[in-house]
């Protein structure tokens, strides 16, 4: 039987973007090489790159390309070199979530055994932590209008409507299913009209998944709920707005923001995976950015979007590894450069298959 051939394509990003790119797709090719799954890399412009080859953050190219990928891989952009451009590589970022119709964000944390000693919590608070992030991503704050910047005044503006609210909430209560049956609706339903709505359709939706239990925070109790008992939940639905901060925060539970993957999904199309942490700037060229994130992200798409969770797991499994054997850059307190990191882990998989043909 002929394997199809997937096409992932890849915007390498700006900054450190490229450099932990190129280590992911080694980890990757390692990882795949004795197995049937077959796969296609397509180079494409975008973010501050896209500007530089092609004069925009998100060229018609890209979006034609993207739009027939089985997937779509993302490293971090942005960066100095275009803050004072009239077109900006974040706004490349809303667009394609936008055209790709990438209605929500999947970030899980999950803390394992290897990282405990790394988390800047106690160990008894961060024990057991596995809870995701479903963060609405079309809608809310950053697209609502009439938004303005005047010389004395500023105007945003929060909008969601019912088809909005109510896919990102059958998208979180379908997860919970999977998981451990509960969901916490984030909001601020005691100030906020979009809040009170957000609240209203979660207890609707809710009703059709009988099977999974519900609890609701003000965002301002869940910043310090994530922080002291983070092991008590288990999928976090909220805005864009909320999600764009508390995702991050929740990031930090595992030691480093470095280490955390992403996917946006939409109702059809490709899935989109990126690392969570922006493009640093200051390290970039010094060849010790964190290549973690990246592989993880690659291992959620090949789980996600393929269907390879036995190749994923080599990956996880790496990963484990280095943080286990503190083969780690200086993020996570250790003295290694990305290549060496990336090395380990690609031995690392070699190593063990090796030894299981034996």
């Amino acid at each position: 039987m002929m394997t199809s051939v997937k096409k992932i394509v890849v915007l390498r990003g700006d900054y450190i973007g490229p450099e932990i790119m190129t280590a992911g797709l080694a980890v990757l090719e390692a990882a795949t090489r004795n197995e049937a799954f077959a796969y296609k890399l397509i180079d494409a412009p975008f973010g501050g790159d896209g500007i530089d080859r092609a004069g925009d953050p998100l060229p018609q190219s890209t979006i034609n390309i993207a739009k027939q990928a089985d997937a779509v891989l993302l490293s971090a952009i942005g960066g100095p070199k275009w803050d004072n451009m009239s077109r900006r590589p974040e706004q490349g970022l809303l667009e394609i979530r936008s055209q790709l119709n990438l209605f929500a964000n999947i970030r899980p944390t999950k803390v394992t055994s290897a990282q405990i000693d790394r988390s800047p919590l106690k160990p008894e608070y961060v024990k057991n932590t596995d809870f995701v992030i479903v963060r609405e991503l079309t809608s809310g704050a950053y697209f609502g209008k009439p938004r303005k910047l005047e010389e004395h005044q500023a105007i945003d503006t929060i909008y969601y409507n019912e088809e909005e609210v109510t896919r990102i909430m059958h998208q979180g209560f379908k997860m919970a299913q999977k998981r451990k049956k509960h969901v916490t609706i984030v909001d601020k339903s005691n100030v906020l009209a979009t809040s009170k709505f957000w609240r209203k359709i979660a207890n609707e939706v809710g009703k059709n998944y009988p099977d999974v239990a519900i609890d609701y925070y003000y965002v301002d109790a869940m910043t310090m709920a994530i922080m002291s008992k983070p092991a008590i939940f288990d999928v976090v639905i909220m805005p864009n707005l909320f999600g764009d901060i508390l995702s991050d925060e929740a990031a930090q539970i595992t030691g480093s923001i470095g280490q955390i993957p992403s996917m946006s999904i939409g109702e059809n199309g490709p899935n989109l995976y990126e690392p969570i942490h922006g493009s640093a700037p200051d390290i970039a060229g010094q060849g010790i950015a964190n290549p973690i994130s990246m592989v993880n992200t690659i291992a959620m798409m090949l789980t996600e979007s393929f269907d390879e969770k036995s190749i994923a797991d080599k990956m996880t499994a790496a990963v484990n590894y280095i943080i286990e054997n503190h083969y780690v850059t200086p993020d996570m307190g250790g003295v290694m450069t990305t290549n060496e990191v990336t090395q380990k882990m690609v031995d690392y998989i070699k190593k063990h298959e090796l030894a299981a043909t034996k």
